[in-house]
């Protein structure tokens, strides 16, 4: 029998939807306080915004939230996205993590889902 803990979703073991909904309130304060990136948001609903990411990370980390929103190919391909602005982006959500207390191993788990959508976040 399987290791109990990789069978629970990371979602759950970072806290469930309590903790997508500070994390996600926590990463926007970082994103829109960074000169490199804050500007890609100008003009941007960010109460819907919110919602959205924080409906992307529930899917993501295996929550019961279904995301229907655009891909993340689509949804970024307007944007002038770099490599730059790829990691500017995942430092603040590792720091937001990390400042919520969430376990070194769990954080990792989160970073590498996120990792998984470089190449479409930047259309390459």
């Amino acid at each position: 029998m399987g290791d109990r803990a990789s069978e629970t979703p990371l979602y759950e073991r970072i806290g469930g939807r309590e903790a997508v909904e500070q994390a996600v309130d926590v990463f926007y304060e970082k994103v829109l306080a960074d000169d490199l990136v804050s500007s890609f948001f100008e003009g941007t609903d960010m109460n819907r915004q919110r919602g959205k990411q924080r409906a992307f990370l529930s899917y993501a980390f295996g929550g019961p939230a279904r995301y229907t929103g655009k891909d993340m190919r689509e949804s970024h391909r307007h944007l002038d996205l770099r490599e730059e602005h790829f990691i500017a982006i995942a430092n603040h959500l590792q720091g937001t993590l990390e400042e919520m207390g969430v376990a070194e191993d769990l954080v990792g788990q989160a970073m590498a889902i996120a990792a998984s959508t470089h190449d479409d976040v930047l259309n390459l």
